[in-house]
């Protein structure tokens, strides 16, 4: 849907030819979500189809000029006010690769991580090194400004959802550490069969003072992986 409302949006500049759209399309975006010719017509023809864009003769090379219609005009208005809808997000690779890797046979999910990290954070070094660039031609005021300003917006969109990946391959990393030392602790404690007393010392030590110091005091570990019983003195 972006693709079909960011050609609405350039030919609401005046009439424009397929590959023209095309160029003008990657020069807003740098090129972040590239597109080939063929998407551009056949966006066109459906565009075209619903009644939102027409064509409108030709320039003087004989490329057939697209223009947009009152339609599209007000199609466009309507996804510039409407926001975004987040209720079915996109897939993720990076996420169903994370959630795959969970208790896959022969694979280490820290090394997937580690390997992830290092490339986030490469691609956070080049976002920044390109932001700067694209400061200085926007500082400069070139022929190009508007397209400058749309590519540092798209660019600083870029730089803060890589730092989010970054912050969340962390806390991934340490809840898996987390949940692996929870896992081994309560590998290693006595279970209430073998051993009654292992469940009721940590119930003594949350009980009130009514009984007494407790005869055995209980490591935090193990009062949180064996929660107190109901009634156990």
């Amino acid at each position: 849907m972006s693709i079909r409302h960011g050609l609405l949006a350039l030919l609401e500049r005046g009439p424009r030819y397929g590959s023209q759209l095309r160029t003008e399309f990657e020069s807003r975006t740098g090129s972040t979500w590239p597109l080939n010719v063929g998407q551009v017509y056949t966006t066109l023809s459906r565009l075209e189809r619903d009644g939102m864009v027409t064509q409108d003769g030709e320039d003087t090379a004989g490329h057939a000029l697209y223009v947009i219609t009152d339609s599209g005009r007000t199609e466009l208005r309507t996804w510039f006010e409407k926001p975004v809808d987040r209720t079915s997000p996109a897939r993720d690779e990076l996420a169903i690769k994370l959630a795959m890797a969970v208790g896959a046979p022969s694979v280490d999910i820290r090394d997937v991580i580690q390997s992830q990290r290092r490339h986030t954070v490469q691609a956070m070094q080049d976002y920044t090194r390109l932001k700067a660039q694209a400061l200085i031609a926007v500082e400069s005021g070139g022929a190009q400004e508007r397209d400058d300003v749309a590519w540092l917006l798209v660019l600083e969109q870029l730089i803060f959802q890589t730092e989010a990946e970054a912050r969340w391959l962390d806390h991934c990393e340490a809840r898996l550490i987390r949940l692996s030392r929870t896992a081994a602790q309560a590998a290693d404690t006595p279970s209430a069969t073998e051993n009654p007393g292992a469940r009721a010392r940590p119930a003594a030590t949350a009980a009130t003072s009514a009984t007494g110091p407790a005869t055995s005091a209980a490591t935090p570990q193990a009062s949180e992986t064996f929660p107190p019983v109901a009634g156990t003195r």
